[in-house]
């Protein structure tokens, strides 16, 4: 080939290769949520920040935790009220003895309970089909990921990863930031069910933790009401979730409520959000998560950049 013709040739090659870089960087990440959606009020903002972004994929969402069918009925509303009825909703394992108010119940009441899909059937199965390529986003306890380990941990094992939140690392529960933090806590999610937080931590799949340590960011008033009276079809739905949640009796509602489950979704959007350190963690019997020597097991985020967090979530959130 004449030199002439093969130096621009080369610039194209390279051109098209860039672009098709460019492409699958931009591509958005297919995740799979599981959540237990209806008591605390920071899984509806989870939520409504994984529609309002579209660099993620939702291949579809399972209910943990508790009454699934009616965290399944909640959903089914809320996701055919803000246009996406189109993702699946998949009933995760029933729990007896959830210490929890229902808090969201009426909302979820008007729903409609979807068809029946089993929530580990539905995760196994699609990580079969997209083996490598889904993330799995566990915002609830771990009873739902702890019985797919415990059913085929060689296919749960072919995850990208696992993004959670959960645990305590160095410092527990806190008031606000202004206030020092509690010592290491059992945080809720783990201690719910530990077997399978345990069967988390062993299966040997990659894991970003994002602990309390983390995750208490307050919504503050201007935040909040300018979430809450933005009026479009998904805020429109966290807003009646939120009025519900704070008129519930029980002990630890807050004007303020703490956006435990939206950092995880921060993250997945723009890691730096949450710096990871990577640790080797051990949940004992009593449902602590200790760090230990050793090789890591999991990337864990022990503070998070709240002004970035909220540049995040801001402008998706208000988006029409």
């Amino acid at each position: 080939m004449p030199y002439y013709l093969a130096r621009p040739l080369r610039g194209l090659f390279t051109a098209l290769a860039l672009s098709c870089a460019m492409l699958a960087q931009a591509a958005p990440q297919k995740v799979i949520v599981d959540l237990d959606i209806g008591d605390d009020i920071d899984d509806a903002f989870a939520v409504g920040l994984l529609l309002q972004s579209p660099e993620i994929d939702i291949i579809g969402i399972t209910t943990a935790w508790g009454d699934t069918a009616l965290r399944a009925q909640l959903l089914e509303r809320m996701l055919r009220e803000t246009g996406h009825s189109q993702i699946p909703v998949a009933q995760g394992i029933a729990t007896s003895g959830n210490p929890q108010p229902f808090t969201q119940a009426r909302y979820a009441q008007r729903g409609k309970l979807p068809a029946k899909i089993d929530a580990v059937d539905f995760l196994l199965e699609q990580i079969k089909r997209q083996p490598g390529q889904i993330t799995l986003l566990a915002l609830g306890p771990l009873t739902n990921v702890g019985a797919a380990i415990g059913r085929d941990a060689a296919t749960f094992g072919q995850l990208k990863q696992v993004v959670m939140m959960g645990g305590s690392v160095r410092s527990g529960y806190r008031k606000s930031q202004y206030v020092p933090s509690r010592p290491v806590d059992k945080e809720y999610n783990i201690a719910s069910d530990i077997a399978g937080a345990q069967q988390l931590f062993t299966a040997g799949v990659p894991i970003v933790m994002m602990p309390v340590d983390s995750t208490q960011i307050r919504l503050d008033e201007v935040e909040r009401n300018a979430l809450l009276g933005h009026g479009s079809p998904v805020t429109d739905a966290m807003a009646l979730l939120y009025h519900q949640w704070i008129n519930a009796y029980q002990p630890w509602s807050s004007n303020m409520p703490s956006l435990f489950d939206v950092v995880p979704v921060a993250w997945l959007i723009d890691p730096a959000v949450c710096p990871t350190t990577p640790l080797r963690i051990v949940v004992d019997n009593d449902g602590y998560t200790r760090e230990r020597p050793g090789k890591p097991n999991a990337q864990v985020c022990l503070a998070s950049d709240q002004k970035r967090f909220f540049d995040i979530m801001m402008p998706r959130l208000l988006k029409d």
